[in-house]
């Protein structure tokens, strides 16, 4: 089956169409400045030039009809009809606590995911217009919706719930419920597949780091803890987010900086993190360069996000009672081999972790441990795209 997977944003969609059979990536694109002056589709086909088409895009269902019309294109498309398409997979950041799981989009998922715009603002919206747009575009074909916190909605009731009054659960649903659900659900079980690990009882962490960060704990594949919560602000230091702060630090800058709880919010979000500690950048090359140069603050931006880790990795080492794989995934995790280094190496000898210095210079799959580590170590590349295909093909053969 050939699949379409499909992430919305607010002026951008970002596209895969995908042979679930080989798991090849068939052609990829991305739509950009929808509903702004400038729109453009980039389509990429492996082994072709790109094919680019600047024009207006008014909104989500234009571009989806530019999608397939370049999917079917005589000269640059990969397909003869949208027929030869059998399903399309979406991204949607939240569910709520009404959906727990991957689900062919009916209304009712679709009402769940207007309900639950003030929990994902910028991201829900966005979700539903492309999955209506699909099918006003491809009326009949079938859309899976696949949930970012579906992989927190697996978490007991002692590690979601928050200690604040019940009735603002009861109310509002506030819970933890973790984010980059769909990249911890793919690296997790890629590890336990890759690292030939107990499909049933496997004890993995997975450390999902990039300019948004975030750890997971699962047994068998199955989340039991993540480090985000209501919102990606929580956990860890991240690109441009706080992480983890007491809650009264948002008081207390309101009250000496005269700003509303929104600024503050805006400023955890948007100017913390790496970038508002170093005073250099959100991107951590940047400020792994100037850490190299001598800027002091850098450096200690650095440490704090590896620290921030390390003790999340412990924390759930100590959830599960053990630990069995640790996994490094996404565009820190993968390709920084010094980020990976430091955290084994500074924190992880308690546990028996030893990583191996050559195998460690990997940026594709491996197993980076040393021989005689009691913790198996891995660089497992994330691939939402193909964990959405796979969820896709699997609900519709269901169906």
């Amino acid at each position: 089956m050939k699949v379409l997977v499909i992430n919305c944003g607010s002026s951008s969609l970002k596209y895969q169409l995908i042979d679930s059979e080989s798991e090849k990536v068939l052609a990829k694109g991305l739509c950009e400045r929808i509903g702004i002056d400038g729109s453009k589709l980039t389509h990429k086909v492996p082994g072709r030039e790109d094919y680019v088409v600047e024009t207006p895009m008014p909104d989500h269902r234009k571009a989806v009809s530019l999608v397939f019309e370049a999917l079917t294109d005589a000269d640059h498309g990969v397909v003869k009809t949208v027929d030869e398409i059998g399903a399309i997979g979406h991204r949607v950041l939240h569910g709520g606590a009404t959906i727990t799981e991957s689900c062919v989009v009916d209304e009712h998922v679709k009402k769940v995911i207007r309900d639950c715009f003030d929990l994902g603002p910028l991201h829900n919206p966005a979700n539903l217009m492309g999955i209506e747009a699909c099918e006003k575009v491809v009326p009949g074909k079938k859309n899976v919706a696949v949930f970012d916190t579906t992989f927190g909605m697996s978490l007991p009731e002692k590690a979601y719930y928050y200690a604040i009054p019940k009735e603002y659960y009861d109310k509002y649903g506030i819970r933890r419920y973790g984010f980059h659900g769909t990249s911890h659900m793919f690296v997790s079980r890629e590890t336990i597949r890759f690292g030939k690990l107990d499909p049933k009882n496997a004890k993995v962490i997975v450390c999902h780091l990039g300019n948004g960060a975030s750890v997971s704990a699962s047994i068998g594949g199955k989340g039991v803890d993540t480090s985000m919560g209501l919102t990606p602000l929580e956990g860890l230091i991240m690109g441009t987010r706080s992480g983890d702060i007491d809650p009264a630090v948002v008081q207390f800058i309101c009250n000496h900086e005269n700003k509303t709880v929104d600024e503050v919010l805006n400023i955890l979000n948007k100017k913390s993190g790496v970038l508002g500690l170093s005073g250099v950048s959100s991107d951590f090359r940047d400020v792994s360069k100037a850490a190299a140069e001598g800027n002091h603050m850098a450096q200690v931006a650095l440490d704090a996000f590896r620290y921030r880790v390390a003790k999340y990795i412990g924390a759930y080492a100590a959830a599960m009672n053990g630990v069995d794989a640790i996994a490094f995934t996404a565009g820190v995790g993968e390709n920084d081999a010094e980020t990976r280094a430091q955290i084994v190496g500074q924190y992880l000898g308690y546990l028996g972790a030893k990583i191996d210095p050559e195998r460690n210079q990997t940026r594709s799959e491996q197993e980076i441990s040393a021989d005689d580590s009691k913790v198996r170590l891995f660089v497992i590349p994330t691939n939402e795209e193909l964990a959405i295909c796979r969820e896709t093909v699997r609900l519709v053969g269901e169906a």
